[in-house]
């Protein structure tokens, strides 16, 4: 896959960046490089390797799944300028 000039300054509007005429030939380039070297990732041969979460083996810390409130309610809706029935009440936007 090629980046053309085009690309390169679609790619910069989408990402804000404010990009001159004299650097796209030089972005086009680091485009171009990147896309390469993820081309030749996808090459290797990963079939039977197992993800991984660190360089070292180690079990992942697990918490339980459960749903709680935190416990602090009146806490969190202390500064709250209205409240009702522990919910933060909030102006109507839309009739």
């Amino acid at each position: 896959m090629s980046v053309d000039a085009a690309t390169v300054r679609r790619v910069a509007h989408l990402a804000r960046i404010a990009v001159t005429d004299d650097e796209v030939p030089h972005l086009q380039g680091e485009l171009n490089a990147m896309l390469a070297f993820v081309e030749q990732l996808s090459q290797v041969d990963v079939e039977g390797v197992e993800p991984m979460t660190s360089v070292t083996p180690m079990e992942m810390k697990m918490r339980a799944d459960v749903v709680s409130d935190g416990g602090i309610i009146d806490q969190l809706l202390a500064n709250a300028p209205a409240t009702e029935e522990q919910f933060f009440v909030v102006p109507k936007v839309v009739e």
